[in-house]
């Protein structure tokens, strides 16, 4: 017998999700100052109190923002790889290039990176130098899908993820801070692939 949803679960639910699409809509039209717990309540149409029940404040909304928006990511991550089923340099490279791409064109991105205030730029630590949720959610992540995909059995689960740390501390520095156009650093790192990682990918 099939269980019957939880009503007050799926209303949570739904309340959460309202709550981070309003969040994320504020970052990208106004910027991460403008986000305050009191003016998301009154947008969401709940009260202060039950707003605090989904998010304690606004660091956490701000990573589960992040998070989603990673997962998205990752997602086209892989799919890139998918695409080069005998290849893995060649799926490693692209997942790179769909990466700088995807970024270059992510609305809330380029809110965060654009910030012109102190407390816009509050939300680029979350992004940037706290191990969740970018960083650790990607190399875990990518280290997954590698293994999926290709097997790679002569290589550990350590050198695997050190191998993956690599690729997407390489990434997320061209995509944060690019330097040039996005088919140099796709180069720049496909030589890094293939140059550091070509003899254990053989």
């Amino acid at each position: 017998m099939v269980e019957a949803p939880n009503f007050q679960t799926e209303m949570r639910q739904l309340l959460r999700e309202r709550i981070i699409d309003a969040g994320r809509r504020i970052v990208i039209t106004e910027g991460w100052g403008a986000v305050n717990m009191s003016r998301l309540a009154k947008e969401v149409g709940v009260s202060r109190p039950v707003l605090y029940k989904e998010f304690a404040n606004k660091h956490e909304l701000a990573e589960v923002v992040i998070q989603q928006e990673v997962d998205g990511f990752l997602v086209g991550i892989a799919e890139s790889l998918a695409a080069h089923p005998a290849d893995v340099a060649a799926g490693m490279t692209q997942a790179v290039d769909y990466t700088l791409r995807t970024g270059a064109d992510n609305t809330l991105l380029k809110a965060v990176l654009a910030g012109r205030s102190e407390t816009d730029t509050a939300l680029l630590p979350v992004l940037m130098t706290e191990t969740e949720p970018v960083l650790g959610r990607a190399i875990t992540a990518v280290s997954g899908a590698l293994r999926t995909q290709y097997g790679l059995d002569d290589m550990s689960d350590a050198e695997l993820t050190s191998m993956s740390e690599v690729l997407v501390r390489l990434a997320l520095s061209h995509l944060f801070q690019p330097t040039g156009p996005i088919d140099r650093a796709v180069d720049q790192i496909h030589r890094v692939i293939v140059g550091a990682f070509g003899a254990a990918l053989e």
